[in-house]
């Protein structure tokens, strides 16, 4: 394989120019040519191609967001609009591309590898929540953004004797409501892997407030609120009407996409483009690379998109045990 594309698609998150760093200069590293495909999918049907050589992916690592932009594209999701991205692969010499999203820009990588471009998708996400990794790139950047704000949030909690509601993000995985929420001592977290209901968080207060508690972090996820069909307004609404606790509602929002991403985050997409240019190299295609425990591990694509995630229940064990 002489000449590889890349692109980003769906979502930004932080470490995506890390990962694109290093597919670049891996490639490069192996005498192959590399081309930037710019907004995902519609820089294939639209040819918004560019080469990419070892300065041009200098000085990105640190930065978050995609250098390579990104876009939704539905003109992809049928066959001629996969067969037009192949055409415009054959005209601009591609012979393999790596993916770097979520699993619905794993599909688009699946249907140009049916069609004879072998594809390998990178997981970046900051939701995590996608099965065939324990990690996905931009979770532990959104994390620690979601961790300061809520700190800064607890401080005005704190001086007005105050319950702050806080929506992070995760329509489709608990995990950054989770983690955030122990790490910054919320009285409940709220998700929608979980049975607890909003009259939980109410009975949490309430016991709390025996101990002399009286400042509250209740923690949210996306996906809590969206599928019980209640906002974070409503939320707050109702414990401040059940517990007299003055109540006030934060949705984070996509602050928690953006920003400097972590040494953690850096490190794997260092260690998952590099793998995704190996398997090029190897001509392997319609893989999904990940990271299960310390190893670096790879899947086919339908594989990968069957598994199930798992919520981590002991996790959330560990929460309610400790914050009384």
């Amino acid at each position: 394989m002489k000449t590889i594309g890349v692109l980003t698609s769906g979502g930004d998150a932080p470490g995506m120019n890390a990962a694109i760093r290093s597919v670049t200069r891996t490639a490069i590293g192996k005498g192959m040519t590399v081309k930037g495909v710019y907004r995902g999918f519609n820089g294939l049907l639209n040819k918004h191609i560019e080469d990419l050589g070892v300065r041009s992916v200098s000085n990105i690592i640190e930065r978050g967001g995609t250098t390579l932009y990104t876009a939704r594209c539905p003109e992809f999701v049928p066959l001629e609009g996969v067969r037009k991205g192949v055409k415009t692969c054959i005209d601009e010499g591609i012979e393999g591309i790596v993916v770097i999203g979520g699993d619905g820009s794993f599909r688009g990588a699946k249907d140009l590898s049916n069609e004879g471009i072998p594809c390998v998708g990178i997981p970046a996400t900051i939701d995590n929540d996608i099965a065939a990794t324990d990690y996905t790139i931009g979770f532990d950047t959104a994390m620690n953004t979601a961790m300061e704000l809520i700190d800064k949030l607890r401080d005005t909690a704190q001086s007005h004797d105050r319950c702050s509601v806080v929506e992070v993000m995760g329509r489709r995985a608990g995990d950054i409501a989770l983690y955030t929420g122990i790490a910054c001592g919320a009285t409940t977290i709220l998700v929608m892997e979980s049975d607890y209901t909003v009259a939980h968080a109410i009975e949490r207060i309430n016991s709390t407030r025996t101990s002399r508690k009286h400042h509250f972090i209740i923690v949210v996820s996306e996906g809590f609120t969206a599928g019980n069909k209640i906002s974070a307004d409503e939320i707050s609404r109702q414990i401040e009407s059940e517990t007299g606790v003055e109540t006030r509602a934060t949705i984070l929002g996509h602050v928690q996409r953006g920003g400097t991403p972590t040494l953690r985050d850096r490190l794997v997409a260092s260690r998952l483009g590099f793998r995704a240019v190996e398997l090029l190299s190897e001509g392997k295609g319609n893989r999904v690379v990940g990271i299960k425990g310390a190893a670096i591990v790879d899947y086919e694509i339908n594989e990968a998109l069957a598994m199930k995630k798992t919520f981590d229940d002991e996790m959330y064990k560990i929460a309610e045990a400790i914050s009384f």
